[in-house]
């Protein structure tokens, strides 16, 4: 079984419409370590040794969080300039991430067809989260395509969003236990709940 640790990012847990749900299932799957880091880290003082212990003790990171501005909310940003640090995740003798995998749960309020280049975003998803892709790239991690959720807003007012959450938890059960198929899953920009790599 792989050691998966999730890190949970949202600064508006109360208004959270799929997020909320999507970590409350995530407490269901053994073994998996949760981290809410808004709540454990509410003035964003990120402990870096208490963190890179946490990397160190698992094989595969997966970060949830909601778009905010084609990027991550700010705490996670936060974290990546105080946690990976050179000669720990990069640079010289900063090895110790290596061969660890990482993923992103992303939801995005915008549907589907508004990130092609013929929608109004004018870029596919993937090209918002090439920063953390090619963070990983940099500590040597092998990046898996994101779990997504377009529509969330929409999805959520229509009570849609349960394919999803429940697909999130057989995600994560599948990482957990090698599962998820994840040659097969690369062939894909992004995974969404039935998508072939997801299911699990």
């Amino acid at each position: 079984m792989a050691r998966v640790i999730l890190y949970y990012a949202h600064p508006g847990q109360k208004f959270s419409q799929v997020n909320a749900e999507m970590y409350a299932v995530s407490g269901l799957v053994e073994g998996l370590t949760r981290v809410d880091l808004y709540a454990e880290y509410p003035r964003f003082e990120v402990n870096p040794d208490r963190e890179q212990k946490r990397l160190l003790e698992h094989d595969i990171i997966v970060f949830q969080y909601p778009l905010f501005w084609y990027s991550t909310p700010s705490l996670i940003k936060e974290w990546q300039d105080i946690v990976l640090e050179h000669g720990f995740a990069y640079g010289t003798g900063g090895t110790r991430l290596e061969g660890k995998r990482l993923m992103l749960a992303v939801t995005a309020a915008g549907p589907q067809e508004a990130f092609s280049p013929q929608g109004y975003q004018h870029h596919h998803l993937r090209t918002f989260l090439r920063p953390l892709q090619q963070m990983a790239s940099l500590c040597g991690m092998r990046f898996l395509p994101p779990y997504v959720l377009y529509g969330a807003l929409r999805e959520a007012r229509t009570g849609h969003a349960g394919a999803h959450v429940q697909g999130y938890r057989r995600l994560l059960e599948g990482l957990r236990d090698g599962r998820l198929g994840e040659a097969e899953a690369e062939e894909y920009e992004v995974l969404t709940a039935g998508a072939p790599g997801e299911e699990v």
